[in-house]
């Protein structure tokens, strides 16, 4: 596609990506972004699919231990809680009524 002379490039100063104007339009008609660096390669696609799915399994198995180890600390807080309730004398509540 042929430039008119009515179109200028203009270089942007966030992301280095090059903005193509036209002055007739006054409206940016184009863009080209710039070549990434961090671009991951081909070759290591395998490697970087093992690495995020040990990565989940380890969240996994993490989660699971956690949900094996609640019961016991659930039932831990249990029994802690219903030997202070027999601990504590039994005694009748105050009401707002009885203290008129």
């Amino acid at each position: 596609m042929g430039r008119l002379r009515t179109e200028f490039d203009v270089t942007c100063p966030c992301c280095q990506s090059t903005l193509v104007i036209d002055e007739g339009l006054q409206r940016v008609v184009r863009h080209v972004e710039p070549a990434r660096t961090d671009k991951p390669e081909l070759d290591d696609a395998h490697r970087i699919l093992a690495e995020e799915q040990a990565r989940r399994e380890a969240l996994f198995e993490k989660s699971v231990l956690s949900e094996r180890h609640r019961g016991d600390a659930l039932s831990k807080r249990f029994e802690d809680a219903l030997k202070q309730a027999q601990a504590e004398p039994v005694s009748k509540p105050t009401r707002d009524f009885d203290l008129d």
